[in-house]
């Protein structure tokens, strides 16, 4: 099994408590930290612009500005963002930034892309709010103008929705064979369509069942349109809360209900606590390892955690590292 881990950027309240003026230093700390072990192949970042579970003011970092800021002080990790939203950006630009920050990260880039759901912040910035419909349409599109952007340099494509012509992305990536496409989003009719397209990776529903439903269907669609299903690599994200006994797993989740509590109204505070309780990786190191070896067996074999106090604390991190990651890598 593969391990990435989410860089804490603010979008999650991840960033409650530490001085806006020492955000960057704190990203850039541990993202340099997680570039000098092995234990992680990738660091990750959302593309937001409002926290959740609901928009405050907290500080919330722009996704592909981190990725240009990581490229130039990490030198191995590999970085992503899950997931791009396909139409906060046009995608010729997109394309050729991505193209720019593998450049300038000797080829780590990982494209995580999707169509977008969260209507608060889409309204705040004025880009509307498509149906869900038009969004999967934006995104097939968008994937599709990319690949071509780094595959032969020039992209053209009269869509529904983008038209470009002849527009050039010269140099192409580092990356020989173009920037890996992560399509995100479990949407069995179009996305895992999508995915089955153009896709290098997956990133769906962690929940076993769920994976394993959301899984057949990918295989099913790879099966329609002549892909290898098995050449997919499926990943999902896990908030992880981890501790040698019972009472320490109890200690990680005060400190996220707490750093929750100081900014969110009460009733939201205690959805997301529920939600956090009922994770598939909340316990002890040996619990984690059986759950995500029983992940793996049904074919989830990238692993993107996230551990709300990194900020704060990488205590949990370090167990983790030590007793999760070697028992599965």
């Amino acid at each position: 099994m593969r391990f990435g881990i989410f860089v804490p950027q603010g979008w999650r309240l991840d960033l409650v408590g530490v001085d806006p003026a020492d955000d960057w230093p704190t990203m850039r700390r541990l993202a340099q930290r997680f570039d000098a072990t092995s234990a992680w192949e990738s660091i990750w970042v959302f593309d937001h612009f409002h926290t959740v579970p609901v928009p405050t003011q907290e500080s919330t970092h722009e996704a592909w500005t981190l990725m240009a800021a990581f490229a130039a002080c990490t030198d191995r990790v590999r970085l992503g963002q899950m997931c791009t939203c396909m139409a906060y950006r046009n995608p010729m630009y997109l394309a050729k930034v991505a193209a720019t920050i593998d450049h300038v990260s000797a080829g780590r880039v990982e494209m995580g892309i999707g169509a977008g759901w969260y209507e608060h912040e889409w309204r705040a910035y004025g880009y509307g709010f498509p149906s869900a419909g038009e969004r999967i349409a934006m995104l097939d599109e968008g994937v599709q103008i990319m690949r071509q952007a780094w595959s032969s340099g020039v992209a053209t494509l009269d869509g529904a929705h983008y038209q470009v012509d002849g527009a050039i992305c010269r140099p192409l990536p580092v990356q020989q064979s173009g920037i890996p496409l992560w399509i995100a989003g479990g949407g069995e009719r179009k996305t895992l369509r999508i995915a089955a397209q153009h896709a290098q990776y997956t990133n769906f529903d962690g929940d076993p069942e769920t994976f394993a439903h959301k899984s057949r269907v990918l295989a099913g669609h790879c099966e329609d349109v002549g892909t290898d299903f098995d050449a997919i690599v499926r990943s999902a994200n896990y908030n992880v809360f981890i501790g040698r006994d019972e009472a320490e797993v109890e200690e990680r989740l005060a400190f996220y209900r707490d750093r929750l509590s100081s900014v969110v109204p009460p009733a939201e505070v205690e959805s997301r606590f529920e939600m956090m309780r009922s994770g598939q990786l909340l316990g002890t190191p040996e619990q984690l390892v059986e759950r995500l070896g029983a992940l793996q067996e049904a074919g989830m074999t990238y692993a993107i955690t996230n551990f709300f106090e990194a900020a704060h604390d990488t205590s949990a991190i370090e167990l983790f590292e030590r007793e999760v990651i070697p028992a599965l890598a």
